[in-house]
């Protein structure tokens, strides 16, 4: 085709940005501008969408956010973000997908009883693991604590898978726990590096054999999948980027209990300081907590932000026992939840951005933690919210809180200005709050 000729108007689909693993180097000086010329993919990649290499076309980019900004802000004409579900698109899945009425209705009025888990819910694949675990749970024949918090959710969703048998009949050599801890250091390793697709070199290097992968359990084939992808060679990734970092922080958590070491510590102990570390140190989950907390404060692309709250959330005693059911051989180490808890507020009141910190509350939710909250609620209640000097961690908690209400807001900001704080300020703190609102005055 003269793609080149102006008889045509070409348009180029890259559907995935964030799962492309080639560098796209922006500040490189190769410039193409020859349709006819060899180059390398990345270089025609990088060129195209430049401007450099067939300018009248049209390029059309899918990323999740995480990514969005790999491409610089002056070659991007338009900006459009799929919102997923809305709050009637919510319980409208779960009528469709639950046959029996009187269930989808108790499950809609759980979701809605935890703001966390509901606001999650407008990602379609959570309603799918909701729906798969609610149902379960609440028919009459299961017993056990509903799910709660994002943790329990997705603790129990393995658990399920893992007791799904493959249709065709094969020699198990492997256990399940054998194959989680697997995927889940492919999971970690991926995660920490950004890789959301995976090769076969990558599920060698992690002890999982292809074939066995391809045909093991719900745990593979509901979780885990293979594609075909360029030149016809296999490719695998994780059903949703969430079970991923699922799978990454439980991983993390017991290689802490059973290896006494921190995942994201690359340095390599000798033998005999590693059996020391083994037989006399005790140490503290808070070493692992503060190591993620920290990561995910300095990630640009807020990509640790889940498997922090998963980290967190799996440390609890509730959780402690669910993981019981999945894995049999766990080492035991110290944890006070309070010292992760008031090392995450300490980070609320030093970090001056409430967009950065509308995770770290969802993280003291993971924890059982509302005390911030509850300070705000009875700020809201008494009126006088406009009178008080609020401080850094306050204005963080009073975002969360509108945030996590269920009203959809026509929002005055009015009620929070007064002698404590200006019009400025408030707007300043409050922005996360305004881009969310229906209308905002």
């Amino acid at each position: 085709m003269e793609i080149s000729s102006n008889e045509y108007k070409m348009l180029f689909i890259f559907d995935g940005l964030d799962e492309c693993r080639l560098s796209l180097n922006f500040k490189s000086k190769v410039k193409l501008c020859n349709i006819s010329e060899s180059a390398s993919v990345d270089e025609l990649l990088m060129n195209l969408i430049v401007g450099n290499l067939l300018p009248s076309a049209l390029i059309w980019i899918t990323s999740r956010p995480a990514a969005a900004d790999l491409v610089p802000s002056e070659c991007v004409h338009r900006v459009t973000e799929v919102r997923g579900f809305s709050d009637p698109q919510k319980e409208e899945y779960f009528r469709k997908r639950i046959s029996h009425k009187r269930l989808a209705y108790r499950i809609i009025r759980h979701l809605k009883s935890s703001r966390s888990l509901h606001i999650m819910c407008h990602i379609p694949v959570f309603c799918w693991i909701s729906a798969t675990v609610l149902e379960k749970m609440l028919s009459e024949a299961e017993r056990g604590e509903i799910p709660k918090t994002l943790t329990q959710m997705y603790t129990h969703f393995l658990i399920i898978q893992t007791n799904i048998k493959h249709e065709k009949d094969y020699e198990k050599k492997v256990k399940d726990e054998d194959m989680i801890l697997k995927l889940g250091k492919l999971a970690f390793q991926q995660l920490v590096k950004g890789n959301l697709i995976f090769y076969e070199e990558d599920l060698r290097e992690c002890g999982i054999d292809v074939t066995e992968a391809s045909v093991y359990s719900g745990l593979c084939t509901q979780i885990f999948r293979e594609e075909l992808g360029l030149y016809q060679g296999k490719v695998f990734c994780f059903v949703h980027l969430s079970l991923q970092e699922h799978l990454a922080a439980l991983y993390a958590h017991i290689y802490f209990k059973n290896k006494k070491r921190n995942v994201f510590d690359k340095s390599k102990p000798s033998l005999l300081s590693r059996i020391f570390l083994y037989l006399f140190q005790n140490n503290s989950l808070s070493e692992l907590h503060h190591t993620a907390v920290d990561k995910a404060l300095q990630s640009k692309n807020g990509y640790l932000d889940l498997f922090l709250r998963f980290l967190l959330g799996l440390s609890l005693e509730s959780n402690q026992t669910l993981l019981r059911e999945l894995l049999t051989q766990t080492g035991s180490c110290s944890y006070n939840k309070e010292e992760a808890v008031q090392y995450i507020k300490q980070k609320i009141r030093e970090n001056h951005s409430p967009e950065r910190s509308i995770n770290l509350f969802h993280c003291l939710n993971e924890l059982g933690d509302d005390s911030l909250m509850q300070e705000i609620q009875r700020y809201l209640a008494s009126g006088e919210i406009g009178e008080t000097k609020l401080s850094s961690s306050q204005w963080s908690a009073l975002v969360y809180v509108l945030l996590t209400s269920e009203q959809k807001m026509d929002f005055d900001l009015k009620q929070f200005i007064g002698a404590q704080n200006t019009a400025e300020e408030v707007l300043q703190n409050l922005l996360p709050v305004v881009k969310e609102s229906r209308s905002a005055q």
